[in-house]
């Protein structure tokens, strides 16, 4: 008896006529050669592949079907090499289709004995794309059903297992024996939902096939593991379209489903990394960067983030040594995933606080490495909380796992992060701790170098406004009003400067400059210039004089450009002396006339050199105002410089104001929050009983 006979035989004692379908449920085309190379097996997957039906296939040579004529003596030799030595074949072979055309083909070959020593030659074939499902040969005969490194079983048409294949029996934990003529739905502990029985009833009815139906749970052959599998179902059907019955297969995914899971995992954490990497660190303000780290934790890390740094650090100072004492913290950002009570728990932003050297915000600040509590108890709440009422909180929110990394920047611990889960229901592993830190690491660089802005921001701001002068008291003749603002939070300090200076017979002189550049160098070379110019009004100098000698000193501070307005009004004359060093030109505001800007010589700014200054004289009447200011009142980087001072003379329209007002109008309207540069202001008028003057400009030549 044949191989396909005897399979024939089993299934038709099992109350299956044919074996028709076996070969559906895995995919693949499969054709049996006698031991003369003719076609007598043609599975319906093979129509699909080489075009032929079994009834063109069956009984023909492979060779002269399938193959060119150039291949066949190759095909040939291959064909005798695995009858004679019994050595299967694997590999890509161009095949003959019926259409004509030629396509590659992977086969994996194999010989067949059946009972009466016949030999049989099995080609197991298909499209390179797909040869990787299938990882062994697989046989027609019952040879093939027992060998299979998948589990293989056959129903009839009421579910019952006809036959059952020992590695879907191993699965199951009874012996194939036992598994015979048991309903599918209670023989195999994964399939016992009624979805499932359901979905094998539409299959065995339509015939369509239930391809890879992922299905989890635990078996008896193997109760203590979780197990994934991916179970196919198909009709099988005899010659005459007979309803046979249904075929599974069972392949055991759990290592891929545990891979995949973790791929994604994985491909989920380095899209948060990217992401932190683009979100942190935007602006160089201690507590967003911190806020930004907080809320880059959450969800995807912790249901409540916390960032809180060491106060030392925060005042500039180096970190202890002490390993052993407690450490002093201030609370800089907090971020929840979902409003939580925890958040009550935990030191609002802002605040200080100092924990002994046994809580867990201490110990990874000493030791320089993270703490985890996978499961926390009563006794590590308190160690995470600030007291017992808090803790209590954190136990209602429903904290049940905590983990804190350190904040280390340039080799220094300069803060911690705090983590906790409550709604997500994993404990902190391993793996959260090496995604924890690796954002603690990408951010503490941030948070280090805003707190070095800030600090050198501070600093710098502390040296400005101690050069500056305080309010200045009016003067004879002239009521004054200033304002100081520095820069955005996310730029450095500037050197715009302006000065209020008593000069001889009751003269005043009013100055305002731009150094340009930022930070402590632009703020001390401001210092230079504003004590220089101060030097130089004692002489009585001519402004155009005064900016001449300015010139002269800026040329000898190394890469030092500054812009000036120089001004000496005379209370006795009404006469203002104004010179001009490439600065923005004032404003004149007279009663009852629009603002203008006067129009006066620019001049080249300070530390060009050779360029000659102008003065020129200006009457002033009672109620007469003057607007000075650097270019960070009017300057932006999305508007044209003239529509920004016509914006500045519009605003100075109108009935004049109280001249404080004037400057808090300026500031509001024409600032915006983070704005680049700082500005300085300064805007003197004539009181309205003053003794009036001629009210015309006039020219003179100045110093050169």
């Amino acid at each position: 008896m044949s191989t396909a006979d005897a399979f024939r035989a089993g299934l038709r004692q099992a109350g299956v006529s044919a074996p028709g379908g076996l070969l559906d449920v895995l995919s693949l085309a499969a054709v049996v050669l006698d031991d003369r190379g003719r076609i007598v097996f043609w599975s319906p997957q093979a129509d699909d592949l080489f075009g032929y039906s079994a009834e063109e296939a069956l009984g023909e040579y492979a060779a002269r079907l399938l193959v060119s004529e150039q291949d066949l003596e190759t095909v040939i030799e291959l064909f005798a090499r695995v009858l004679e030595s019994g050595q299967p074949w694997a590999g890509s072979f161009p095949i003959r289709h019926k259409d004509g055309t030629t396509r590659l083909v992977e086969f994996r070959n194999t010989r067949l004995q059946d009972e009466q020593g016949s030999l049989y030659a099995l080609g197991i074939a298909t499209d390179e794309g797909t040869l990787n499902r299938v990882e062994q040969n697989l046989s027609l005969s019952m040879r093939l059903v027992s060998q299979s490194p998948f589990g293989l079983g056959v129903m009839d048409t009421e579910l019952r297992f006809v036959l059952v294949n020992p590695v879907l029996a191993r699965i199951d934990g009874l012996p194939p024996a036992v598994l015979a003529g048991r309903p599918a739905s209670t023989a195999l502990p994964f399939l016992n939902e009624a979805s499932i029985e359901s979905d094998m009833r539409e299959v065995l009815s339509t015939g369509v096939p239930l391809l890879d139906r992922f299905v989890a749970g635990r078996s008896l052959g193997d109760p203590g593991i979780d197990h994934a599998w991916s179970v196919s179902f198909y009709r099988l059907e005899d010659p005459g379209g007979r309803v046979l019955g249904l075929a599974t297969s069972v392949v055991d995914v759990t290592e891929q489903h545990r891979a995949a899971a973790d791929a994604a995992r994985a491909r989920r954490r380095l899209a948060l990394i990217a992401d932190a990497s683009v979100r942190m660190g935007t602006t160089l303000d201690l507590e967003q960067t911190a806020r930004e780290l907080a809320e880059v934790c959450v969800p995807e890390v912790a249901d409540l983030a916390t960032v809180d740094l060491l106060d030392c650090v925060v005042l500039g100072h180096r970190t202890s040594a002490d390993t052993f004492g407690p450490a002093r913290f201030r609370a800089l950002a907090v971020a929840s995933a979902y409003p939580t009570e925890a958040t009550r728990a935990v030191d609002p932003p802002g605040d200080m606080a100092q924990y002994d050297a046994d809580r867990l915000i201490t110990q990874t600040v000493l030791t320089r490495r993270p703490v985890l509590r996978a499961k926390v108890t009563g006794h590590d709440l308190r160690r995470v909380a600030r007291d017992h009422e808090a803790a209590a909180l954190l136990d209602t929110a429903g904290v049940h796992s905590y983990l804190a990394v350190p904040l280390i920047a340039r080799g220094e611990v300069i803060g911690a992060v705090g983590l906790m889960r409550a709604r997500n229901p994993a404990p902190f592993d391993e793996d959260d701790t090496v995604l924890a830190g690796e954002l603690a690491a990408r951010a503490a660089v941030s948070i280090d170098n805003a707190r070095l802005f800030q600090s050198q921001r501070h600093a710098a701001l502390t040296l400005q406004r101690s050069m500056l002068p305080q309010r200045p008291a009016d003067r004879l003749g002239l009521e004054i009003a200033q304002r100081y603002q520095p820069a955005g939070a996310t730029s450095e300090i500037g050197g715009d400067w302006f000065d209020v200076i008593a000069l001889t017979d009751d003269k005043t002189a009013l100055v305002i400059g731009d150094v340009m550049g930022s930070g402590i160098d632009a703020a001390a070379t401001m210092g230079q210039l504003r004590t220089a110019t101060r030097t130089l009004t004692q002489l009585d100098l001519d402004p155009a004089d005064v900016l001449h000698y300015l010139d002269r000193a800026t040329a000898d501070v190394e890469h030092t450009i500054a812009t000036c307005v120089y001004a000496v009004f005379d209370p006795h004359s009404s006469l203002c002396r104004i010179s001009l060093a490439g600065h923005l030109p004032p404003v004149l505001m007279r009663p009852g006339h629009a603002p203008e800007l006067l129009d006066l010589p620019t001049g080249a700014p300070l530390g060009v050199g050779g360029v000659p200054f102008h003065t020129t004289c200006i009457d002033l009447d009672p109620g007469d105002q003057l607007v000075l200011y650097t270019d960070g009142l009017v300057e932006t980087r999305d508007q044209a410089i003239d529509d920004r001072l016509d914006l500045l003379l519009s605003l100075l329209a109108g009935a004049h104001r109280d001249l404080e007002e004037t400057c808090d109008l300026l500031l509001r309207a024409l600032r915006r929050p983070g704005d680049p540069d700082d500005v300085a202001l300064l805007i003197a008028r004539l009181p309205a009983d003053a003794a009036p003057g001629a009210g015309q400009p006039t020219g003179s030549p100045g110093a050169g």
